[in-house]
């Protein structure tokens, strides 16, 4: 098996709000788990990670009026956000699933390591986990903590 040289490609993008920021991210996050979601879907995502819940009459007047929308159309993305799990039901409100939250009115340095498949199953295998790193297992915050690992209110 040939050695594997790392490439590093750092980008800076400058933009207007949190908002836009949560979408970018969430775009992404599409594309690099094949999800295929559409540009409403990403702003609706952006928009409830970013107010917390989309379940209130309020915010959804709010998305509407934003984005131009009717609130037909966010009761058929959320069912369908729902069913991959994009978004779920915590004490009677629809929430973004907190593994995929973080808090957007701060800058946001994302690391995307792309490996090939045979590195990965090395890696796993021999237990390989520089603890130093950014990317490190234990790094993977579970359903019920936030982006500040605080519990989910």
């Amino acid at each position: 098996m040939e050695k594997r040289n790392i490439v590093i490609q750092e980008l800076k993008k400058s933009l207007e709000d949190e908002y836009v920021v949560a979408q970018k991210y969430y775009s992404i996050l599409s594309a690099i788990n094949n999800l295929n979601l559409t540009k409403r879907e990403i702003e609706l995502i952006a928009f409830t990670a970013v107010k917390g819940t989309i379940s209130y009459a309020n915010s959804r007047a709010q998305f509407c009026e934003k984005y131009n929308t009717t609130t037909a159309t966010i009761n058929n993305i959320v069912s369908k956000l729902k069913k991959i799990g994009i978004f779920v039901k915590h004490l009677g409100k629809i929430k973004v699933n907190p593994i995929i939250v973080i808090d957007f009115k701060k800058n946001l340095n994302l690391v995307i390591r792309l490996v090939h498949n045979e590195e990965t199953k090395k890696t796993i295998l021999k237990g390989e986990i520089n603890q130093e790193d950014v990317n490190k297992a234990d790094s993977v915050r579970s359903g019920a903590q936030s982006s500040d690992n605080s519990p989910v209110q």
